[in-house]
């Protein structure tokens, strides 16, 4: 007995220890390292495997699919589209199946600093996808775990118009709710209470923890009881990283307190940070524990100074003031805008949910007849969000930051909090990081992969000009590629608006998106071709007209800080291609030719009026179709590097090989093959950077 008390003196001596969490927690950071970035990790399938004997992990059954996550050899992100809508309904969570289709390496992101989703599923240990051609069920679940998930979703979409919110609240499933209103959550700065955290667990821990203290004075029985609850809701959930840390971090601080170990509560979040690396290490890249982790880190470091506030309103702009700054290098780092109303919103939203919308949602899962109730305020909620995200003034673009800018914003942040001059030091960070724009000398001319389309931005040094030479468009596809790929990619370099919009012709795949890039991003200006206004066209001017947004058509040149983009017209011809927008740039001695979709006649009467040669970058007509690029044209021109925007695997078979073997003296750079081509050019030099990894 005296060696177990001495033994636990000497283990709480070491605990306290000044240095030793820190220690632990730099080691953690290099394991992190070597982990995640020195260690290429691969898969134990083959692309030439086709049968799969897996257990179902996770299901989500939509209208028009099943899309799952199973375990085999390894875990493989499985879709089944439906052939009737009544196949494989008696597939539930914790089945084994097998499973016939098609292994396929997933998608990586072929526009800059637009969402990757092979890294997305690679930091999950996913490493193929799997689309499924058949399913057979062999054996049900037998899991105890899997059965209680299977029951509570089963329940919970039982309860007809609030279930997307309680598979949120109560699963952590956030794929139920509708994207758009997902958007204006996170736009708003609130989809951070939508995530299954601190707040949920603290009052589902409290919760319990009150009703067992009505049966037992032991703490150490009561904390037991919640702690095995909350490991095997912990694993219901299927370990959400959020959740993940806030369990850690209870049962870290109860056995602190249980055992008296008075260990500093910043060594014990060092701690939690430890743990969850060793059981994740891929955990740090995953957005809502950066969010979670710093916010509640914060939140304990200034935990004496909350409390000194008496005013309920000012402590909580306070704490929201806290969980906007310490944020705001994590949320302009991913998605490059922040909205400074999320400060005062929150304080209105987060006891709305925490103490109303939340709570009502468990007492909802067990008494289903207050559906109605909770899906009031929850339309209230989305109002609320929908409204405010209307107000486009309060939202500031930031250019992505690196790294090294991301560690001097946290230096000067934490410094600020004991010493208020530092903050003087943090605005001016922020507004040159803002404005660094005005400030940045290279050209940019990008090549966007937007599939079987054109879309190229300009963009000139100190932001004299930005313009986007058309769209794209995808034919019979509820998929943007403006929302998903252009505006990220416009943000992330701090381009607030565009200040052109040319639209070199009327087709789909060159116009497609303008309707939704002038409704989603700040437009200046339209500039059309020669000829009729079709159909696309027209809907088009209708938008801008409602816009008060100006545009033109036909014109000879562009002058952008006296540097001018030639429109080279020839005549009009009888057809849409032809009449396409020929645009000629020379700068700083490099000269550019975008061809839009012209073809061989457009390209005869450009070499008879213009005295053409030696271009440097030539932006290939029509995709590399046979209909364009003719020997004698490209002889005449002479480029140095050609681009030929094209859709991958293409029904259109375009590039044509004829085509290929004509611009053979020259370098090809293909958005199928390399995705986003970028030029870069100061005064001195050309720089190529493509965007397949």
């Amino acid at each position: 007995m005296v060696l177990a008390l001495q033994f636990m003196n000497r283990l709480k001596h070491i605990l306290r220890s000044r240095y030793l969490f820190k220690i632990i927690f730099l080691l953690s950071i290099i394991y992190v390292i070597i982990v995640t970035k020195c260690i290429t990790y691969q898969s134990k399938y083959d692309l030439s495997d086709n049968t799969f004997i897996v257990k179902v992990l996770e299901i989500e059954k939509d209208e028009d699919k099943i899309s799952m996550i199973v375990k085999g050899k390894e875990l493989l992100k499985a879709t089944y589209y439906y052939k009737n809508n009544k196949e494989y309904n008696d597939i539930f969570i914790g089945d084994i199946i097998e499973i016939k289709g098609k292994l396929e390496e997933p998608s990586s992101n072929t526009v800059p600093n637009t969402f990757n989703y092979k890294e997305y599923l690679y930091n999950k240990k996913i490493y193929f996808t799997l689309e499924i051609d058949n399913i057979k069920k062999i054996e049900n679940n037998t899991s105890l775990i899997y059965y209680i998930k299977s029951v509570i979703s089963n329940r919970i979409n039982n309860i007809t118009n609030s279930s997307p919110y309680l598979q949120t609240f109560i699963l952590g499933d956030k794929s139920y709710m509708d994207d758009n209103i997902n958007n204006t959550y996170r736009d708003n700065g609130i989809s951070h209470l939508f995530s299954i955290s601190g707040m949920h667990i603290s009052l589902i821990s409290g919760i319990l923890f009150y009703l067992i203290k009505r049966i037992s004075y032991n703490n150490y029985y009561n904390y037991g009881v919640v702690i095995t609850f909350l490991l095997i809701y912990t694993f219901i959930l299927g370990m959400i990283s959020s959740v993940l840390r806030t369990i850690v971090m209870y049962i870290l601080f109860a056995i602190n307190k249980l055992f008296n170990l008075k260990i500093k509560s910043t060594d014990l979040m060092l701690f939690v940070l430890v743990i969850c690396i060793i059981i994740n290490p891929f955990i740090i890249y995953d957005i809502g524990f950066q969010y979670s982790y710093i916010i509640s880190f914060t939140l304990i470091i200034l935990r004496d100074k909350i409390k000194k506030i008496n005013n309920y309103i000012l402590k909580s702009l306070y704490i929201s003031y806290i969980a906007f700054i310490v944020s705001f290098p994590i949320t302009i780092y991913n998605f490059y805008q922040v909205n400074i109303i999320s400060i005062p919103l929150n304080v209105i939203v987060i006891p709305l949910v925490s103490i109303i919308i939340f709570p009502l949602s468990i007492i909802t899962f067990i008494f289903p007849f207050l559906d109605n109730i909770l899906y009031m305020l929850i339309k209230f909620l989305e109002s609320i969000s929908i409204n405010i995200d209307k107000i486009e003034c309060t939202k500031i673009i930031f250019s992505k930051p690196n790294i090294l800018v991301i560690i001097l914003y946290y230096i000067l942040i934490y410094m600020s909090f004991y010493k208020r001059k530092y903050l003087l030091f943090l605005i001016i960070l922020v507004l040159l990081h803002k404005w660094y724009r005005y400030i940045y000398p290279i050209m940019n001319i990008t090549f966007l992969d937007v599939g079987q389309g054109d879309s190229i931005l300009i963009s000139f040094p100190y932001n004299k000009g930005n313009i986007l030479i058309d769209t794209g468009g995808m034919y019979n596809s509820s998929y943007s590629i403006v929302k998903s790929k252009t505006i990220s990619y416009l943000k992330s370099l701090g381009i607030t608006n565009l200040d052109y919009v040319i639209i070199t012709h009327g087709d789909y795949d060159h116009m497609g998106e303008s309707i939704n890039l002038v409704n989603e991003f700040n437009v200046n200006k339209v500039i059309f071709n020669i000829g009729n206004y079709n159909d696309l066209e027209l809907e088009l001017i209708d938008i801008l007209k409602e816009k008060n947004i100006k545009y033109y058509q036909n014109i000879k040149s562009l002058n952008i800080d006296n540097n001018i983009l030639y429109f080279l017209n020839t005549r009009e011809y009888d057809n849409e291609n032809d009449n396409s927008s020929v645009i000629y740039l020379n700068y700083n001695n490099i000269k550019f030719l975008f061809m839009g979709d012209s073809g061989i006649d457009r390209e005869n009467d450009i070499i008879k009026k213009y005295n053409l040669n030696n271009i440097d970058i030539l932006k290939v007509g029509h995709h590399g179709s046979n209909t364009s690029s003719s020997k004698y044209f490209i002889d005449k021109i002479n480029p140095k590097y050609s681009i030929i925007s094209v859709g991958k695997n293409n029904w259109y078979g375009h590039p044509n090989d004829e085509v290929l073997k004509k611009l053979k003296d020259t370098i090809i750079y293909r958005t199928d093959i390399d995705g986003s081509i970028i030029f870069k050019i100061n005064s001195s030099s050309l720089k190529i950077d493509t965007n397949i990894t």
